[in-house]
């Protein structure tokens, strides 16, 4: 039989909250100031209106924002004098670069439109693996940031780069006259030609040094895989090849050791002959990782350790002493049973920042032989040491550094004891920061040297050992700024750009091919061996971590969101308004607690009468007395009892706009570079007021809207147990209730038909699609307050549901087999507890594009309507606010502009300001105030797709429209798949055919043009 969970979004629905309830019925969650326009009676009864005027302005009570329903922005144009050759007005160009930050990374193509890049789409080419992740999709709109550092600055004075070239070149030179040291501090850089110039640097300046600094650090992997393997990377996961997967404390579909694993996971949980991969989680926090496990196991950091231990005993027949408490101890040995049968198809990764714990792991998969572990292209995403950032620290404070030239970094806002960086650098002669803004460390720094955004910049990258990748800029530098290495270049004395060198550079290592291939392509794979070695006293390292024990009561583990990642991005508001894909909250950073340590601390949310979560704060302090204030909190079901959570990357002051200076300082409480800290929680005075969407736009507590089973009753039993599909009465007869219908419907077999399939057991709910959608589709952001009134205008949202083990039948049975008091006791006990650990499922939703859409049957202005290609329109133009189509549509999909957000102060994002706006596309109109809009289909991709296949005199070839739309575009994992079912060979219409293949709400007759796949467990 299918699944019958309940199913919930928050702690509040869960416990039957009398608000929720009452929220579900309220369209209107607050009193619309209708008296304003109609207070005056009189005025009122001596006008004379027409019905299409009524509507507008009393229809639905929205006449306080259908005023301007029908008014539009008047552009001006001013057409080419001369029309650059390589440019054709309203045709797009696609350019493959690469991108690497220090912290995120992937092979991209760059669109633009008439010389500005507009969206970032990912580079499918073979040779490019790593896909955009949220942030990277964002990351465009850093390109248009008004804030960013536009001319060099002197001693917080503007200045020219000849004077900032000749002090840096003397203070070199007095460096060497004095034996002062000569630091250059980076990000990883990942970079053949970078790295070969930083070298001739310090050829050239014997008292110069390079230090890597990694905001988050892999320092304990990279020290455990180098003392191994004799090299300093990570090992780059293939999950694709492993039938079972353990991971402790890694949140290998989130940020851990770079991310970028989701698609290989994706291909081996998508059931195919009866078989899919089957994945244990143990983890402290609810992680993206936690949310896909078939089997998760919330625990502290030091019963993760302790767990390692006895996985390392049971695979590799060791008797080291373990202390396991029993709850866990059944947990872990069944999983290193498996783990131990699975050989070479178990894999095995941790996130615990620990070298003997990643010692164990290199012994583990050594053990098991395991084909996902490779040492052949190792990442080289992560190269800094702890230990010698430290020490630079101290070097600092000693007045040993005479010049200090930083880029790519901040550590003023990141480290955690940023006083004694900053009254280092106090001492340092001279420094220079290059920063795309003026943030923390630039504005104190000597020298605030502007860098060039990766859009317009030029480089190479090897994100893995083996694969070369170029970044080309997309568009000439916006401001006055300069590359790091065009610098170094000058500083080494070497004539020529960086371009130059570049180039020269890559033809070692391109052999075989050609620049200009390469630049086209955006990647070159070379290939690599496997590295040698792998001996190493694990013995030892399992008997030091069998140790280790709990320092305090309470675990603090710090974190970075999918959203904001290290911080980099904190003025970036598609990421501050996109919500968590656990919390649902934007805007904010929070401690998150269990429901049992909320209680005991006295900490709570609550949803409060206009929709909103509201929530304590809490003063969080660490063993040596660092203490952060008022941080608000989340009670967080799944997070392990004795911890809490609390995400780093926010709380940014320097070169924000107002608007996004919003959260908390985490990196303040990062002590030695260690994301588990031991801390004391005590509540604080004061209610904090989340923009969260948890509970928004709910699809009315319908027990059908995620179908589940599991991998045995999926393969033992017909689909019609598992998938089960809704009835229906007709003439007094039980009939599937997709076989009735309402309306006659036409003839779709001909032309293009449009179909999106989403598959729940490959979504990660990443959000990669959300982002893509606001670049394409000129989504506005609306602020956190707009937010928290249900206002946001995302196109695209993915719902986020929790689920109890059991079913209701379940539930019955254990009622009814009770036997005496204390039986009852304990198991109602149990049995109110389902929020301690859920199962989550992620369902992406939008505009489900039905055949027979309700939406358009109730617009009294034809405003919307259906395509001959499946898609249903907005004709904005005809729209006058109503909101009938919203009210109508039972998939809670449509949005209402209450504001023109484009060009209004009172929305001072990229919308308002002249560079910001340069991101919109010109293929999508900006909507203006008081319509209706959703997600389209993107319909102009499939018709730019359908007439160039006209312009060429061939058919659209198959599966071409895949990328069409921007949600399946941006999916890395595969789970979305867009497509035209008419075309029988296409991805999307075998999908349409699988039986694991159901509509949402199939029962209410909608006949939609998304389909999504039934969520397979392997229990």
């Amino acid at each position: 039989m299918s699944s019958n969970k309940k199913y919930w979004k928050s702690v509040e629905e869960l416990e039957n909250s009398s608000i929720v309830e009452a929220l579900r019925n309220n369209e209107f969650v607050e009193e619309i100031p209708t008296d304003e326009f109609l207070g005056n009676a009189d005025a009122l009864a001596s006008s004379g209106t027409s019905r299409r005027d009524f509507l507008k302005y009393v229809g639905f009570s929205t006449a306080a924002v259908t005023l301007a329903a029908c008014e539009g922005p008047v552009h001006k144009s001013i057409p080419y004098v001369l029309q650059p050759e390589q440019i054709i007005p309203g045709v797009a160009d696609y350019y493959a670069t690469t991108v690497f930050d220090g912290f995120d990374f992937a092979n991209l193509l760059v669109k633009t439109r008439e010389g500005r890049p507009i969206k970032i789409e990912n580079n499918t080419i073979s040779g490019a693996k790593f896909s955009a992740n949220a942030r990277i999709h964002a990351s465009i709109l850093g390109l248009y940031d008004s804030m960013r550092l536009k001319e060099p600055k002197l001693d917080g004075k503007n200045s020219s780069w000849s004077a900032v070239d000749l002090k840096i070149k003397s203070s070199l030179a007095d460096a060497k006259a004095k034996g002062g040291q000569v630091v250059l501090l980076t990000n990883t850089l990942a970079s053949p030609s970078t790295e070969k110039l930083i070298g001739e640097f310090i050829a050239k300046n014997p008292n110069a040094k390079h230090v890597v600094y990694d905001a988050v650090s892999s320092s304990e992997a990279l020290d455990a895989f180098e003392a191994v393997y004799g090299e300093r990377g990570l090992v780059d996961y293939d999950f694709s090849k492993a039938s079972l997967i353990v991971s402790v404390g890694a949140d290998f579909l989130g940020d851990w050791q770079g991310g970028g694993y989701d698609a290989g996971y994706a291909k081996g949980r998508i059931p195919q002959n009866g078989k899919m991969s089957r994945h244990f989680q143990f983890e402290s926090n609810m992680t993206l990782s936690g949310a896909a496990a078939d089997k998760r196991v919330p625990m502290t950091t030091a019963d993760q350790k302790q767990a390692l231990v006895q996985i390392y005993n049971i695979v590799v027949g060791a008797s080291v002493p373990v202390t396991l408490d029993a709850k866990f101890k059944a947990e872990v040995v069944k999983a290193a049973q498996q783990l131990k049968a699975a050989g070479a198809k178990g894999i095995l990764v941790s996130g615990i920042e620990d070298k003997n714990a990643q010692l164990l792991v290199l012994a583990i998969n050594q053990a098991l032989a395991s084909e996902a572990f490779t040492t052949a292209g190792t990442r080289q995403i992560r190269k800094g040491s702890n230990a010698v950032v430290s020490q630079l620290v101290k070097d600092m404070n000693a007045g040993s550094v005479h010049t200090l030239i930083m880029s790519g970094i901040n550590p003023v806002y990141t480290l955690a004891d940023s006083a004694s960086f900053v009254s280092g650098l106090k001492k340092v002669k001279t420094s220079v920061a290059f920063s795309l803004k003026e943030d923390e460390t630039a504005s104190i720094a000597t020298i605030a040297a502007p860098a060039p955004h990766f859009l317009e910049s030029w480089g190479d990258v090897e994100i893995t050992k083996g694969t070369y990748s170029l970044t080309q800029p997309t568009i000439r530098p916006i401001f006055n700024t300069k590359q790091f290495q065009d610098v170094l270049l000058s500083l080494n004395g070497t004539a020529g750009s960086f371009y130059d060198y570049l180039k020269a550079n890559s033809a070692g290592i391109i052999a075989g091919s050609s620049w200009n291939k390469v630049l086209h392509d955006g990647v070159f794979v070379v290939g690599s061996t496997a590295l040698a070695g792998g001996s190493y006293d694990f013995a030892g390292a399992a008997n030091v971590l069998s140790r280790s024990k709990a320092a305090g009561e309470l675990e603090l583990v710090l974190y970075t969101k999918t959203g904001m990642g290290d911080g980099q991005h904190a003025n970036n508001p598609w990421l501050q308004e996109f919500p968590d894909p656990i919390t649902r909250v934007s805007w904010d950073n929070y401690v998150t607690v269990s429901n049992a340590d909320a209680k005991k601390f006295n900490l709570s949310n609550e949803i409060v009468a206009n929709g909103g979560l509201n929530g304590s704060y809490a003063t969080i302090t660490t063993a040596d007395g660092t203490k952060l204030e008022n941080v608000p909190v989340i009670v967080q079901p799944g997070q392990a009892v004795g911890t809490v959570g609390l995400a780093v990357g926010y709380g940014r002051k320097a070169a924000l706009k107002e608007e996004m200076q919003v959260g908390l300082n985490a990196y303040a409480l990062y002590k030695n570079f260690n994301s588990v800290q031991t801390v004391s929680i005590a509540k604080a005075n004061g209610e904090h007021e989340f923009a969260c969407v948890q509970g928004q736009k709910t699809l009315m507590g319908r027990g059908d809207i995620i179908k589940e089973t599991t991998l045995e009753i999926f393969n033992t039993q017909d689909a019609k147990h598992w998938n089960e599909q809704p009835m229906v009465s007709l003439d007094h007869q039980e009939v599937e209730a997709t076989t009735v219908d309402l309306w006659e419907s036409f003839d779709r077999s001909t032309g293009h038909h449009f179909n999106l399939s989403i598959d729940l057991n490959a979504c990660t709910g990443c959000g990669a699609c959300v982002i893509a959608c606001h670049a394409e589709n000129n989504v506005p952001v609306v602020g956190k307050a707009e937010v928290r009134r249900s206002r946001d205008m995302h196109w695209l949202r993915i719902d986020r549901y929790y689920s109890s083990e059991s079913t209701f039948e379940g539930d019955n049975e254990r009622k009814e087999s009770i036997a005496g008091l204390s039986s009852s006791l304990s198991t109602f006990n149990e049995m109110e507890k389902p929020g301690d650990n859920p199962q989550v499922a992620f369902q992406p939703v939008m505009c489900q594009h039905c055949n027979h859409a309700p939406c358009e049957t109730v617009c009294p202005v034809a405003a919307t309507s259906h395509g001959r290609q499946g898609q249903n329109h907005m004709a904005y133009n005809r729209c006058v606010g109503t909101r009938y189509c919203a009210n109508n549509c039972p998939y809670k999909v449509r949005r209402f502009n209450w504001f023109l957000y484009n060009k209004n102060s009172e929305f001072d994002y990229h919308m308002n300001d002249d560079l910001g706006r340069m991101v919109l596309n010109p293929d999508v109109n900006v909507r203006s105030r008081g319509v209706m809009e959703k997600c389209s289909f993107c319909i102009q991709s499939t018709q730019a797709v359908i007439l160039e296949a006209k312009r060429q005199g061939r058919v659209v070839a198959k599966d071409e429209f895949n990328n069409a739309c921007a949600c399946s575009a941006a999916c890395s994992s595969g789970a979305m798949v867009f497509g035209d079912v008419n075309d029988k060979e296409s991805e999307v219409a075998k999908l349409a055919e699988s039986e694991r293949m159901y509509h949402l709400l199939e029962h209410v007759g909608t006949k939609p043009n998304v389909f999504y796949h039934v969520k397979v467990r392997n229990t």
